[in-house]
Formats: structure tokens, C-alpha cells, sequence
């Protein structure tokens, strides 16, 4: 079982938009690296309202953020502009060199920096090669490719072991 720690999230979460990101603030975080697709919004959507205002609330508070996406450019450039983030498109994750570029980008470095997606194989574990601090949030919408539809029954079966692990530590998960 300790291989599938290699792919557990620091918290799992209900939504990105359900964050209290004033309290990761305050803990010390300065950066915030986000998945888009199911992360942010349903899969190939533009930027909503609510990532627009969060983005806004989030430089507010006086985080830096990137977008680091395996999409192509047209697919993330549109998204960051209109969210007004800088990103990294065709990041290879897991691969940890993104994640490394990301904290250049936003002059922070893995432990100032979140992680938030929502898949376990390349987020997840992504941000937890590096040694970053990771959050996954349930997919915004079930309407995926078929490649991430095969990869959630993985999934499943890792945050059956992430659930039992955590009720067995007594550690609180989070709705």
C-alpha cells in the first residue's frame, strides 16, 4: 500500500470554488498552481464568471497563480488570458519539470506553493513527485475523453485505500 501513497492528495475536496483560500494564506502558501479542465470548468469550456472572480479574488488576497495543463496552446492560452494567469501548456504531468517551471514563473518554490486538480495520475501524483502540497477536487463534470473515463476507475479504487487509510489515521476528510 505504499505505492498508492505516492498518488494520495493532501485533502480532497468537493470543488476548487468550496477552497478557503484566505486560511492556506495565512498557513504561509504564495502560490497556487491550477488544472483547468474539470478543475476550473466542465472540460473545454471558456473561462465562467466564477474562475474569472476567483482568479481576481485570489490575486486580491496576493497569491500568484499558473495554469499548467496538458492541452495544447489554443486550448489553455484563451483561459489564462481571460482569467489573467500566467500558464504552462503541454506540461507532460506527471512529469516534475512543469511544476519546477511553474514556481519560476510565480517566484515561489514547493513549499508556497498548492497544487489543486482533480485527477489522481497526473495532478496528483505530478505535484506529489515534487513534494508539494496537493488537493484534488471532484471533477466539475462527468462529460470526459475516453482515456480520463477509463483512468477514474483507477481512481476509484485509490481513494478507496486514500478513505480507509484516512478514517484508520483518524485524519477528518472534507466535503
Amino acid at each position: 500500500m505504499k505505492l498508492l501513497k505516492s498518488f494520495y492528495p493532501e485533502e480532497y475536496r468537493h470543488s476548487t470554488y468550496s477552497l478557503d483560500f484566505e486560511d492556506y494564506y495565512e498557513k504561509g502558501y504564495r502560490g497556487i498552481l491550477f488544472d483547468i479542465d474539470n478543475t476550473l470548468v466542465p472540460h473545454g469550456e471558456p473561462a465562467t464568471d466564477e474562475a474569472k472572480n476567483l482568479f481576481a479574488k485570489l490575486k486580491k488576497i496576493g497569491f500568484k497563480t499558473c495554469l499548467i495543463s496538458n492541452n495544447k496552446e489554443p486550448r489553455v492560452k484563451p483561459f489564462a488570458d481571460a482569467v489573467d494567469s500566467p500558464f504552462i501548456y503541454n506540461a507532460h504531468k506527471p512529469s516534475r519539470k512543469s511544476y519546477n517551471k511553474a514556481f519560476g514563473i510565480m517566484g515561489t518554490d514547493k513549499n508556497s506553493t498548492i497544487f489543486v486538480g482533480d485527477q489522481i495520475f497526473t495532478d496528483v501524483y505530478g505535484a506529489n513527485r515534487v513534494g508539494m502540497y496537493t488537493i484534488l477536487v471532484r471533477p466539475i463534470h462527468p462529460k470526459e475523453e475516453i482515456q480520463i473515463v477509463l483512468k477514474r476507475y483507477l481512481e476509484k479504487i485509490v481513494l478507496f485505500f486514500y478513505r480507509k487509510d484516512k478514517k484508520s489515521s483518524k485524519v477528518k476528510l472534507h466535503n
